[in-house]
């Protein structure tokens, strides 16, 4: 799965650090307004009348201003109060962008009110060459800052001879 993320010029001077675990980058290059509409589209979707959740399938693409996010199937809970939602739990395939910025990995859960998007499963970051991976990455959307955990590991390319 690929991640793209502005590292910035000093993702590339402090590389070793990257290995450690708890790597902090940059995601996206224009933070969300968690505020804004949330757009959802998908080939099937089930409601449950109880509690109010709903579960998309296929081809699932949710849309808040600039950020996107993709999956095979999301649960969408809502607010206990019934007004909004709560959180959005992606699994299988997930997509997330935010500008030319975008990250992959397994399953995500986005909650709505803090702008925190938790990916976990496989999380492998790249930008012009570079990548990183981790088990998981956590994503404030709203500040665009980005943690990476479990097993931080790094690519970066060679000076091609020069």
């Amino acid at each position: 799965m690929t991640f793209v993320i502005l590292f910035g010029l000093t993702a590339l001077v402090h590389a070793p650090a990257l290995m450690a675990q708890g790597t902090g980058v940059s995601f996206g290059v224009l933070q969300t307004d968690t505020s804004q509409p949330v757009d959802i589209t998908s080939d099937n979707m089930s409601v449950n009348q109880e509690d109010g959740s709903a579960l998309l399938t296929g081809s699932v693409l949710i849309i808040q201003g600039e950020m996107r996010l993709s999956a095979d199937n999301v649960l969408v809970v809502r607010r206990a109060e019934g007004n909004g939602i709560e959180r959005l739990e992606a699994r299988g395939n997930v997509l997330l962008v935010s500008g030319e910025d975008a990250a992959e990995a397994r399953e995500a859960d986005y909650t709505i009110e803090s702008g925190t998007v938790m990916m976990r499963g496989n999380v492998l970051l790249t930008q012009q060459g570079n990548t990183l991976g981790a088990e998981q990455m956590t994503v404030n959307i709203t500040t665009g800052n980005a943690t990476l955990s479990g097993r931080v590991r790094t690519t970066l390319p060679g000076s091609g001879g020069n």
